[in-house]
């Protein structure tokens, strides 16, 4: 099975960096990842965090449309619950028309931030229709196909490009690969988020199993995952350092999962709930190009999947440079083998 490689960057800021660098970094990424081939370059919204540069990826995106020329750019994603369907449709229509064929539109389910940033998204909305609702919503726009008993009928989200936007559901459980499904949308589902590669697997299997096809569209499921790649084992496991992954469920029944203890705390104290908070290993893929090429292809097979999304969030910069080098050199000699 031929897999497809494309990437997801944070714009992490690490420590003694400024965001400046951290953007440099991002768009030198970019273009290596162009070189090599790989599909789509990816970045995500985070919001009030001093580890994470991207706030805003409808800005970063433009950007990096332009210091490319081949590769699609799009987001990972547009945490859609802060905002209007339709302003993200005039975004990405923008995008689309000045970069045509070539912008990705990923929306996610999470907030992005904790409770303060996303009061501060928010200010001033009363209730909003749900997530799926606003997914619909914005495909409307994105592709000009309003009913015409809707409310707002003949309203346009220019300019309209001669391509639209491809638009994904992301997301990390069951219940999420089932909402993409039941909107016949592609769907991404966020391994290095969940880090449990059985409820993946079921993800998948809902997803293709529910899937609504309409105007010919076929099921389109990719894994993003997060991977390390160096010259050794030891090397890899040293660059993945001792990371966690922290999961909050406040008592109300809201979960996150953040990057650290802190995180989670911060988030807590802000909600004002009680809560309870796991650790668990994250999951990486990491190894020599051999035994990550190795886990590729084993994922690939369990799940059907071809096309993965790689975040690789390892410093110094120089070594997760060459991750990807090393990664697009495991994945060209099994396709020399073939």
């Amino acid at each position: 099975m031929a897999i497809t490689i494309s990437v997801l960057d944070q714009s992490p800021i690490y420590p003694g960096e400024t965001a400046e660098e951290a953007f440099r970094h991002t768009i030198r990424l970019a273009q290596l990842s162009e070189q090599l081939g790989f599909r789509r370059f990816w970045v995500s919204e985070h919001h009030d965090s001093e580890q994470v540069a991207g706030s805003s990826p409808e800005v970063l995106i433009s950007h990096l449309l332009a210091k490319t020329e081949r590769i699609r750019i799009g987001s990972g994603g547009i945490m859609l619950q802060h905002y209007s369907p339709y302003k993200v449709a005039e975004n990405f229509n923008v995008l689309a028309s000045l970069a045509p064929g070539r912008v990705d539109l990923g929306v996610g389910r999470a907030p992005g931030g904790l409770p303060r940033s996303t009061q501060a998204l928010q200010q001033g909305k009363a209730d909003s229709p749900s997530l799926t609702d606003k997914i619909i919503e914005l495909e409307k726009y994105v592709h000009s196909r309003l009913e015409e008993d809707h409310p707002l009928a003949g309203l346009k989200a220019g300019p309209i490009p001669g391509t639209a936007p491809e638009l994904y559901v992301l997301g990390a459980s069951v219940s999420s690969a089932e909402i993409a499904a039941e909107l016949g949308l592609p769907y991404v589902f966020s391994l290095f988020i969940n880090g449990d590669r059985s409820v993946a697997l079921e993800a998948i299997r809902a997803y293709r199993s529910g899937f609504v096809s309409a105007e010919g569209r076929e099921p389109q499921a990719i894994i993003a995952l997060a991977l390390i790649a160096a010259e050794t084992e030891e090397e890899a496991k040293e660059l993945a350092g001792a990371h966690k992954l922290i999961r909050i469920t406040l008592a109300g029944g809201k979960t996150l999962t953040v990057a650290t203890r802190e995180q989670a705390e911060e988030f807590a104290r802000q909600s004002q709930e009680a809560y309870t908070i796991e650790e668990r290993e994250p999951e990486v893929t990491k190894g020599t190009k051999a035994s990550v090429r190795e886990q590729l292809l084993a994922l690939s097979e369990a799940s059907g999947v071809e096309e993965f999304i790689v975040t690789t969030n390892v410093q110094p910069f120089d070594k997760r440079l060459r991750s990807f080098e090393l990664l697009s050199e495991a994945l060209a000699e099994v396709t020399a083998e073939a």
